[in-house]
């Protein structure tokens, strides 16, 4: 009977492979430090060589936390039209100061597109439950949605109480 054993061993690289690799990831799309620093755990690196590449990745520009919050914020709700809640609930997942989420949203969120999305989220949704008869429950399932969304329940009922006036 043969014993072979698998090879384990993960492929070494130096540090300034590593940091391009590090440059390539965050110029893919922004990145925050928390995104970057789970990536170099990937290497089983010394915290100052860690903590060095970092450095780098901010000296030249390649990680920027108030640029990546910025076109996140923009970024969701354009293309995902996620509600505010969502966002401060993801970005304080990944270790984003409040002040600076405070801040991208007043300069990223158009409130008049952050409700025409709440409209047609709540719209299409509503079209959506064809074969729910009750109307109380499919106002709910509505309801329930836009919460997952991440919109604020005082909108999400303006919303609400709009879509059943048209009914």
């Amino acid at each position: 009977m043969n014993n072979f054993s698998k090879d384990n061993s993960k492929k070494i690289y130096t540090i300034n492979e590593i940091k391009d690799k590090m440059a390539k990831y965050c110029l893919y799309q922004d990145r925050c430090h928390w995104e970057v620093e789970k990536k170099i755990r990937e290497f089983d690196l010394i915290p100052e060589a860690k903590d060095e590449i970092i450095f780098k990745l901010i000296d030249y520009g390649f990680l920027n936390e108030e640029r990546f919050v910025h076109s996140y914020v923009r970024g969701k709700v354009n293309q995902k039209m996620w509600g505010r809640n969502r966002l401060r609930q993801e970005l304080k997942m990944r270790q984003i100061d409040f002040k600076m989420i405070d801040k991208a949203f007043k300069t990223e969120i158009d409130p008049e597109k952050y409700w025409n999305n709440l409209e047609k989220l709540a719209q299409k949704k509503y079209d959506s439950l064809y074969s729910e008869r009750e109307s109380f429950k499919k106002l709910n399932k509505v309801k329930a949605f836009l919460l997952y969304k991440g919109y604020e329940y005082d909108l999400i009922n303006e919303a609400i109480s709009l879509l059943s006036s048209k009914k």
